[in-house]
């Protein structure tokens, strides 16, 4: 009777044991656990201006650029421009040799020659058919013929008087002269060499008539383009100055799309003024056009529209993202972002944050606007300015970053 009872007492002992252990390891775990505000980092909503650009990579080139080539063929005996000198109008560029165009001329002349003499003659055949016609010495026919005769040789010699004029024209063409006043950026030829132009042009000098107005060729694509009109306003960096931004001016969009691998472009001009001629003719330009400003505006991070608790639904509706991460803030309360500028495409979404209620994540909905792809616009909800919206979970950074987050458009 005694073995079941101390059986019966050991059972009850670590049955206790185990119930202190458990509660131990609670209060243990409770004393341990990091309040919410040490968990989760969180930022405040803000209120300020944004702006919305979009961005591509574009060609520097002179506003107008004059291509000058000959209409004759033959050998470069002479150049006298150079890359990167001024030129006035009708200054001489180069000269051709010109022994084959003096030969042509020459046998032109000599041709007008034989021409006039057999005018000369045709005139007297027909002074002379008219007096014996009168005096009824010949018939009509031979009157006819030998005044046919004048004819012909009046326009023989109109002929070759202006084959004359064109051998003329081909030898004077023999030395290029500049049809604008401008710099030479191309020389393409060297004395020696061979031109011919049977078939096109060919292209002897680049002239740029004045780099200190140039513009910008750049490509945008076909969900961008809505949000571009003439008249906005761009900034561009180039790889020769790496920390100055340039300005310029939309100065046209252009119609004719450009299809590459099914994606549609279009050319958009921009106007750019170059007083000191430091931008030159080819540089890639990065441009970032600005197409929508918003002030005093509530603004959250896109960390918080990306963050989602541990648990959380996965029917979550995120707004679309417009463009590359990055930005940067320029002024008090103002922030500058690129984009791919797809405004309408984010205003009107929906999405969700969090802020901290009791301790525990709260969604809230609202509604969003533009973004630079740093912070987003709030147009609609119960977010505030000052209340601290949740972005990262310190104990699970790869859920709250985004490990768990429905799938679909990204934020960046």
């Amino acid at each position: 009777m005694k073995l079941p009872k101390l059986f019966s007492n050991k059972l009850v002992l670590l049955a206790l044991l185990a119930i202190a252990v458990v509660a131990a390891y609670f209060v243990w775990n409770r004393w341990h656990q990091p309040a919410a505000e040490a968990r989760y980092r969180t930022q405040a909503v803000e209120r300020g201006e944004l702006t919305q650009l979009v961005s591509a990579n574009g060609t520097l080139n002179p506003v107008s650029l004059v291509n000058v080539g000959t209409q004759v063929s033959g050998t470069v005996k002479k150049w006298y421009a150079d890359f990167n000198d001024q030129v006035e109008e009708g200054q001489k560029l180069l000269e051709l040799d010109p022994s084959l165009l003096e030969a042509q001329a020459k046998q032109s002349e000599a041709n007008l020659l034989s021409a006039r003499s057999q005018l000369k003659l045709a005139q007297a055949n027909a002074a002379r058919a008219r007096e014996l016609f009168k005096l009824e010495y010949i018939s009509r026919q031979e009157f006819d013929v030998a005044t046919q005769s004048l004819e012909a040789a009046r326009a023989q010699v109109a002929q070759v008087s202006a084959l004359v004029e064109k051998d003329k024209t081909n030898l004077g063409n023999s030395v290029i002269r500049s049809p604008v006043s401008g710099v030479v950026v191309s020389r393409e030829v060297d004395v020696g060499q061979t031109v011919a132009a049977s078939f096109q042009t060919p292209t002897l000098f680049k002239i740029a008539q004045d780099l200190t107005k140039m513009q910008i060729n750049s490509s945008y694509a076909e969900a961008d383009i809505g949000n571009l009109k003439e008249g906005q306003r761009a900034t561009f960096r180039v790889d020769a100055f790496p920390d100055r931004n340039f300005r310029g001016i939309v100065r046209q969009v252009r119609l004719n799309p450009t299809t590459v691998q099914n994606v549609v472009t279009y050319d958009v001009v921009i106007a750019v003024d170059n007083p000191d001629r430091i931008l030159m003719p080819g540089m890639t330009a990065y441009v970032n056009i600005r197409v929508a400003d918003r002030k005093g505006v509530l603004l959250v991070p896109n960390a918080a529209l990306r963050f989602r608790p541990a648990g959380a639904p996965a029917t979550v509706e995120r707004p679309r993202a417009q463009g590359n991460s990055g930005g940067s803030k320029n002024g008090e309360g103002r922030r500058e972002g690129r984009g791919e500028g797809r405004e309408g495409r984010a205003q009107g979404k929906s999405g969700t944050v969090y802020v901290l209620a009791g301790g525990q994540p709260k969604a809230v909905k609202v509604q969003v606007g533009i973004t630079d792809n740093r912070l987003t616009e709030i147009t609609e909800g119960e977010l505030k300015e000052g209340d601290p919206v949740i972005i990262e979970d310190r104990q699970e950074p790869a859920k709250s970053a985004g490990a768990g987050r429905p799938t679909g458009p990204r934020l960046f």
